[in-house]
């Protein structure tokens, strides 16, 4: 069930549980509270706690069938399920967190650094030496 926790720096966390391979997973994300997934989350918040107090007992003390039917309809409700590769996705992330390594990764996957900008430059090595190559044959060829 999502959850938020407003903070001062105008971020929103957002708390979704899913259902992975039978283990409840926690995936906790903070995002800005003026993006879209914010304000469709808050909306989501504000129904949920306008239909709570429907499910209250009446003013004789009696609780309603459909509020109970509603109440057990919301504990047995079944969690979203997750991906084999959202999660592996999740894990990811979570790694890169924890190890600090976000940064460089991001540096070492632009410029110079990059790996598809190493691997054109190697072809254009290797095709260059082979042009060197062919030269050298021909003019070694007598005519």
């Amino acid at each position: 069930k999502p959850q938020e926790k407003p903070k001062d720096s105008g971020k929103v966390t957002i708390t979704k549980t899913f259902d992975f391979a039978g283990e409840e997973i926690k995936v906790t994300k903070e995002v800005d509270s003026n993006s879209k997934e914010a304000k469709s989350f808050l909306k989501q918040q504000e129904k949920l706690q306008s239909a709570a107090p429907a499910s209250l007992p009446t003013v004789s003390g009696v609780k309603r069938p459909s509020g109970m039917s509603s109440l057990l309809g919301k504990i047995g409700a079944k969690k979203q399920k997750m991906s084999t590769l959202e999660k592996s996705k999740l894990d990811w992330e979570s790694f890169k967190e924890e190890e600090g390594i976000v940064e460089e990764l991001a540096i070492h996957n632009r410029g110079k650094d990059g790996y598809i900008e190493r691997k054109a430059f190697l072809e254009r090595v290797d095709h260059r030496q082979f042009e060197i190559e062919r030269d050298i044959r021909l003019s070694r060829m007598k005519p």
